[in-house]
């Protein structure tokens, strides 16, 4: 059975290309970067000349790159490494759709004593600006950390304005950029965020790396001790062959983004369009617009998304309720609760995401499929009897 993998959200497959980039470093380029004599220096070498074509597709300086293990560990060295540099007597602003890797930071800072204050969406997922300026004129050193765009939705949040509104106030300012990089621009002449996260997986390369941008004269203390790499900023021997297959991974996005966008955004358009006009009781949750070419997060009324999954997955049909962080969570989504989805329509969401390896066969065997999934699920459902 052909596996039709509509989770890229969740994560990526390794592009080929990518894999390649890879394998000098697990054979004859094994030196330790660190090391004084030439064998390692050469692989010194290589994570700089990565470094520079990463700091190049964010319009970034290499000197403010640094190498972590995945976009959790860079929000963590965020948020607690701000916080620690300002102290509990600061208050940390973030928001209620969050990813858990920047929640779960913000709201154990909040039990250390600092004030937290999470911002609200409306009904298409779009953040509350006007919370957000209310919550940056309370006094005190401010941290703020908002996502660029949304894991389960796919919302772009503006984050030029964000950015606009948290410097006037003299905020620091931190965004996960983990679903946005490789799918729309990123440039850090142009918006001021002082630092930023993404991951490896998320693009095509492989789990296990991660990007913390931090701009210079950012302030935070060091999050991971132990040696002097990454300028002192990240302990720990560098992930070399990961780092290699980052660069790869974001020569190929950058290359092929805006013809991935076209075919991302008409392959979504088109799977969405579909199961609106043959399921009855289907909604789209969030910001149609301003969103994601590659995601759509839908609901359908009166059933269980995890059952749907489920007939799903025995086809060969990969898809998701949101978050893999939350699998195995019996509650529904906090951001479907957040947009304030109904009720009868919350336990049954369905995010799709697509990639660059999606094609339009695989759209019409997913749209020819799950109509006969939700009557037969609804049939069985006592809410809709």
């Amino acid at each position: 059975m052909k596996t039709i993998y509509f989770d890229n959200n969740a994560t990526t497959c390794v592009a080929p290309e990518v894999r390649d980039a890879m394998m000098p470093f697990f054979g004859e380029l094994y030196g330790n970067p660190s090391s004084m004599h030439a064998f390692g220096g050469q692989v010194g070498k290589h994570i700089q000349a990565a470094r520079e074509r990463i700091a190049a597709f964010i319009h970034a300086e290499p000197s403010e790159i640094v190498f972590t293990s995945c976009g959790t560990e860079s929000n963590n060295m965020a948020i607690r490494g701000s916080a620690e540099v300002l102290g509990s007597h600061a208050k940390v602003i973030t928001s209620r759709v969050e990813h858990p890797a920047v929640l779960g930071p913000c709201r154990r800072l909040r039990d250390k004593g600092y004030r937290e204050i999470e911002i609200p969406v409306d009904g298409v997922g779009q953040l509350d600006l006007a919370a957000l300026r209310e919550a940056l004129k309370e006094s005190g050193p401010t941290i703020v950390s908002i996502m660029w765009a949304n894991n389960e939705t796919g919302v772009v949040f503006p984050m030029d304005e964000i950015a606009q509104l948290v410097k006037a106030a003299g905020g620091i300012l931190h965004t996960d950029a983990v679903q946005v990089a490789g799918k729309i621009p990123i440039d850090m002449r142009k918006t001021p965020v002082d630092m930023l996260s993404f991951s490896g997986h998320k693009l095509h390369a492989p789990k296990g790396i991660g990007i913390f941008y931090i701009r210079r004269g950012t302030r935070i203390k060091t999050f991971m001790l132990g040696g002097h790499q990454e300028h002192g900023r990240r302990g720990g021997t560098e992930n070399v062959p990961y780092i290699a297959g980052l660069a790869k991974a974001v020569e190929l996005a950058e290359a092929n983004m805006t013809t991935e966008t076209q075919l991302l955004s008409r392959l979504r358009d088109k799977l969405e369009n579909g199961l609106l006009a043959t399921c009855p009781d289907a909604r789209v949750n969030g910001d149609r617009k301003n969103r994601l070419p590659n995601t759509t997060n839908m609901s359908f009324e009166y059933i269980e998304g995890e059952s749907i999954l489920m007939h799903l997955s025995d086809l060969g049909i990969c898809a998701s309720t949101g978050s893999a962080c939350a699998a195995g969570s019996l509650e529904p989504s906090h951001v479907i609760r957040a947009m304030g989805v109904p009720f009868t329509a919350v336990h049954g969401s369905i995010r799709f995401s697509l990639s660059r390896y999606n094609t339009e066969a695989e759209v019409d065997t997913v749209l020819a499929e799950t109509p006969k999934i939700i009557n037969k699920l609804r049939a069985l459902s006592p809410f809709c009897k």
